[in-house]
């Protein structure tokens, strides 16, 4: 249930290029892939809309006119489905365009996440807004914006989610170093970007959720090239985090331990269909019932002659949260 908030408005980036799902990308925007039913960026924006911020800006780039498209009416159609008689699809459509107030803007360079924040300034103006990366999905029984959310409206300042990850795989995260708060709320005193191997702050990674103070955009236009050559928005709640509430700080922070679904990366991204289809009551008997029987058909692993076991795997291969009915699935099979 949407909490009382000062907050409105979101900002979706979706500029990016998908060149880890080419040849998919090539003329469809990642963000379209779909995700069992539905493009991925209709989760996040469906999250966003149930939190309250019915206002979205879409920071996107060329070749993403589909993304436009997706929330906008189809009129030619909404009179076919009209037509047949398809009432239950038809609704869905219309819905599409119910969601919320989507706004465009594009981002004209790949300059990194803060450089694509930044554009949404004149949108945004002089207050408070949640931003929500499209490659990390929320299931939306875990509220996790409208927690961050209810924080922000008790702190002020800006809210980020963090989740525990694997001490070897902090360097694939922005990392926060952290201190208890009240109310079982996390102080953010300081973060890094992609840490070395063994120099993180902590196990806690940061998430695609923030929700903002206005004064970031003054940090970020005199922000410089970070790692990768980008604008970090990492770096600019870095110094948030060290001022006090007259000048944008400070910055707390949501310990996620939710099911969350990774669609940054093709192996990742199976997964998450997987186990979003396994929770879906139209599809999951079926679909689980299947991939009982398929699990048991499967080969077992072995590994290249002369490469000893370590018991790990790679971290491109590490699992994701999962809901508890697809666990249970997993469970399952690996005891037949």
């Amino acid at each position: 249930m949407p909490v009382r908030t000062s907050v409105r408005k979101a900002v979706v980036p979706a500029a990016g290029l998908g060149t880890r799902f080419l040849p998919a990308t090539k003329a469809t925007p990642k963000e379209m892939l779909p995700v069992v039913d539905k493009p991925a960026i209709q989760y996040v924006v469906e999250e966003a809309a149930g939190a309250g911020l019915d206002d979205v800006l879409m920071i996107t780039g060329r070749n993403k006119r589909a993304v436009e498209d997706h929330f906008d009416r189809a009129h030619e159609l909404e009179e076919v489905l009209a037509a047949k008689g398809d009432a239950d699809r038809l609704a869905t459509v219309r819905g599409l365009a119910r969601l919320a107030r989507m706004h465009h803007v594009r981002q004209g360079a790949p300059l990194g996440l803060g450089h694509a924040v930044l554009r949404a300034r004149d949108h945004i103006g002089d207050e408070p807004f949640a931003v929500l990366l499209g490659d990390d999905l929320i299931d939306p029984r875990d509220a996790l914006l409208t927690d961050m959310l209810a924080v922000h409206a008790r702190t002020g300042g800006s809210v980020v989610a963090l989740t525990e990850v694997d001490p070897a795989e902090t360097h694939l995260y922005g990392c926060a170093a952290v201190e208890p708060a009240e109310d079982g709320v996390l102080r953010v005193t300081g973060l890094v970007e992609k840490p070395a191997p063994g120099e993180a702050p902590s196990t806690c990674a940061v998430i695609g959720r923030y929700v903002l103070d206005p004064a970031v955009f003054g940090v970020l236009e005199r922000t410089a090239p970070g790692r990768g050559g980008e604008i970090q928005l990492t770096d600019a709640i870095q110094e948030l985090a060290g001022r006090d509430a007259r000048r944008g700080g400070p910055v707390h922070a949501v310990l996620f331990r939710g099911r969350r679904y990774d669609t940054g990366d093709r192996a990742s991204y199976l997964r998450a269909v997987v186990q979003l289809a396994c929770g879906r009551a139209d599809l999951g008997p079926d679909f689980r019932s299947w991939l009982r029987q398929y699990a048991e058909t499967l080969p077992a692993e072995t590994l290249p002659a002369g490469e000893p076991s370590t018991g790990e795997r790679p971290a491109a291969a590490q699992p994701i949260a999962v809901p508890a009915e697809a666990a249970a699935v997993r469970a399952e099979a690996a005891a037949r």
